[in-house]
């Protein structure tokens, strides 16, 4: 009867939110995700349904148990005997320590899933960006050139937001590097994150680097999402997933602006919009 049971939640959790997807305009219907813009974010999204399925069936579980028990055994006359105490009942017992370890090896299997198929490389992708997160900035270099051949580069600062150009439809490598201290780099409509680790070289210290295809047009706001110092949460950027003319005419913008070459973090990276003398920021981190 307890497997009917938890058959017949399961079914019900899974029909309630099998209607879902990281598509809706509903945010309810997404599940308070955004709408998804990337080909891997299917992955995550799946991983996302399954947990909400798993706490709904729980959930479901335990509030019936909570609701079964004084509608059961509630007294009918004031001299009705207590009923029966459950105590030292040890295949109870033994049940509520295994079933959570299991319910968390699920997750965990089901995770790393999702985690392998995010990071599934790509051969030859279409472009390759490398991302430097600096103190308190972005810089975009797009190793693959302008149309002049050279490497050309966005830039901003906490006042001035940097933009980061995809073009729609074409996968995508990001290399990440950081100057000095731990970064993260997360576009919540990627469904994804990586941490930027500095002295970290993308394909010699480790694999600080991840490929992905946007898949929607529109602007989205990036930003770090590890604690960096005293203005990490000024540290923000624009992503702009556009058509593959509107990209090439960018970086043809940003050649034709000077912006050419690979920058590391520049010298103004401990300037905040606010602070007049660079480096005073370093004294206060």
């Amino acid at each position: 009867m307890g497997r009917m049971k938890l058959a017949v939640l399961t079914a019900l959790a899974a029909v309630m939110l099998g209607g879902c997807s990281p598509l809706d305009e509903s945010d309810l219907s997404r599940l308070a995700l955004p709408v998804a813009g990337s080909d891997r974010s299917i992955h995550m999204w799946y991983l996302w349904l399954g947990t909400w399925i798993a706490v709904l069936v729980v959930f479901l579980l335990v509030f019936g148990m909570i609701l079964y028990a004084p509608i059961r055994y509630r007294r009918k006359n004031v001299d009705d005997p207590a009923p029966v105490q459950v105590r030292y009942n040890l295949p109870l017992e033994a049940l509520y320590t295994i079933a959570p370890v299991i319910i968390v090896a699920v997750f965990f299997f089901h995770t790393v899933e999702s985690q392998n198929a995010q990071l599934e490389e790509v051969e030859n992708p279409d472009h390759t960006i490398e991302v430097v997160g600096s103190k308190w900035q972005w810089t975009f270099n797009y190793l693959e050139g302008a149309p002049g051949g050279e490497p050309v580069y966005d830039q901003g600062d906490t006042a001035n937001l940097p933009e980061l150009w995809l073009p729609v439809n074409e996968s995508v490598k990001f290399e990440l590097i950081s100057p000095d201290v731990i970064h993260s780099f997360w576009v919540p409509e990627f469904y994804f994150k990586m941490d930027v680790v500095p002295g970290n070289i993308p394909g010699k210290d480790g694999n600080n680097s991840f490929t992905m295809t946007p898949n929607r047009e529109g602007t989205f706001t990036g930003r770090c999402a590890e604690l960096c110092g005293v203005y990490h949460t000024r540290m923000l950027f624009k992503v702009k997933v556009v058509s593959a003319d509107e990209y090439e005419a960018h970086l043809a913008e940003l050649e034709s602006a000077g912006q050419i070459g690979t920058p590391q973090g520049s010298t103004t990276a401990d300037t905040v919009a606010g602070l007049e003398a660079s480096g005073e920021s370093d004294t206060e981190d």
